[in-house]
């Protein structure tokens, strides 16, 4: 597949190096700084070119008219949206993927289609990570919440603790603790390795155990890894940007809010859009002013203001103050690495976020979410199998007979309006929805086989 993504910044150069793994990729990457794509092009298997994104002349030699998928990620809404117009009306280009930021613009019926705008996916990252931070906030023993078959099923992460009933006791106890409940433990990682979850695997404190279940049943099986929790009240808010201020928005009626914002305009801006939240002209990073306004009694801070440096000081210093959970944007997924544990609860990536909508869409074969794990190294997957068993190699097959390959485990299947955990004799039927673990994301085009008809 021929892809060609327009703009080098950390949205653009992660979708770029994500996608130029794949062997079945021919990626082409467009920018105007030729420093970047040098540097990119140092890295990664891919084609560069320098340019507008909006300019047919940069368009054409970038391969536009031979290209099956454009992905317009650049910092501007408009040119995102132009570079989609440009490559239909000049190369029709098949399909055509434009990050798109404003409200404004998502929020207005008709605006986008064939005879429209062209766009056949509008992403909007803020929009994104807002709704995974609000996932966090809601489930406070988690550092990880995706959504599969709109909302039914969720993959959760969290860090088992020495006071929960399940720890130290192997897995296969977690039905006498909760016998009416269906999950399935998908993986475990210990000290960054992952460690087999079978039936004899005990589970140990600290272990990040990832398992699935029905929406309705993951605070029961969170209560197995660790203490039950209190639900979350208090939530400070470093930086009044677009995230922010959605996450304010999203989150102000039903607690209590504040929000920190360093520019005095931007402020009395935002304040003047919240009907409930408190919004507070400072310094994140201000210790004082943290003190002051109790930040001690808060259960989250989450600090999401554009520069990843002052997020991972506000958030270090939040938690050294006695703020319950931590969170911070940060862009380099490097920088997540090394700052999570202790000091800050949950490094939060865009571009990872963002990610997991681009592969869905790009892959097709049968995929309908896609959720990068572990930086990239491993994705939780929701698969349709499609086809007969004459036709397919999933369809009509026991779970245990599905060829997965190694690291790959199918943990949960939406059948209709029913969420079945896919146990090894399981039969798998015309449109189920399959919910799969793959710990090696390098095992992904084998796994992308099985679902194509």
């Amino acid at each position: 597949m021929k892809i060609l993504i327009l703009g080098a910044g950390q949205v653009g150069s992660t979708a770029a190096y994500h996608l130029a793994r794949e062997e079945a990729n021919e990626v082409t990457l467009l920018d105007r700084n030729p420093a970047v794509l040098r540097e990119l092009q140092d890295r990664l298997d891919i084609r560069t070119v320098v340019g507008n994104a909006s300019s047919p002349e940069a368009l054409e030699r970038a391969g536009a008219a031979s290209a099956d998928i454009l992905i317009a990620l650049t910092d501007s809404d408009e040119v995102n949206m132009i570079a989609c117009q440009v490559a239909w009306t000049l190369f029709r280009t098949p399909t055509k993927i434009a990050r798109v930021r404003s409200g404004d613009y998502m929020r207005t019926p008709g605006l986008f289609g064939e005879n429209q705008i062209p766009v056949d996916l509008c992403i909007s990252p803020e929009q994104l990570v807002t709704r995974y931070i609000e996932q966090l906030i809601r489930y406070p023993g988690a550092f990880q919440v995706l959504d599969f078959a709109d909302g039914r099923v969720r993959l959760v992460g969290a860090r088992a603790q020495k006071d929960g009933p399940l720890v130290g006791n192997e897995i296969r106890t977690l039905k006498e603790h909760i016998p009416d409940i269906e999950t399935r433990i998908a993986a475990i990682y210990r000290d960054g390795r992952e460690v087999p979850a079978d039936g004899k695997t005990q589970i140990l404190e600290n272990d990040e155990v990832f398992f699935v279940a029905a929406r309705d049943d993951i605070r029961a099986v969170m209560r197995e890894m660790r203490q039950r929790e209190d639900p979350v009240r208090r939530v400070f808010i470093a930086g009044g940007g677009n995230i922010g201020f959605r996450l304010a928005q999203a989150l102000e009626n039903t607690n209590q809010v504040k929000v920190i914002e360093r520019s005095r305009e931007r402020a009395r801006m935002i304040s003047e859009r919240l009907t409930k939240a408190i919004v507070l002209t400072g310094d994140a990073a201000d210790e004082e002013l943290l003190l002051e306004e109790n930040i001690d009694q808060a259960d989250v801070f989450a600090a999401l203001t554009n520069a990843e440096e002052v997020n991972i000081l506000s958030a270090m210093l939040a938690k050294r103050l006695g703020c319950k959970k931590v969170m911070a944007l940060i862009n380099r997924p490097s920088y997540a690495s090394l700052v999570e544990g202790p000091r800050i609860d949950v490094g939060i990536s865009p571009p990872q976020i963002t990610l997991g909508h681009l592969l869905a869409f790009v892959r097709q074969a049968g995929m309908v979410r896609v959720h990068p794990l572990r930086r990239g190294r491993a994705e939780a997957i929701e698969a349709i199998a499609r086809g007969t068993p004459a036709t397919s190699r999933v369809v009509g097959r026991k779970v245990e007979d599905v060829p997965l390959p190694r690291g790959a485990t199918i943990n949960a299947i939406v059948r209709g309006d029913d969420v079945l955990q896919a146990h090894h004799d399981t039969v798998v039927e015309p449109d189920d929805h399959l919910i799969l673990f793959v710990a090696d994301r390098r095992q992904m085009d084998q796994v992308e086989r099985l679902f194509r008809t």
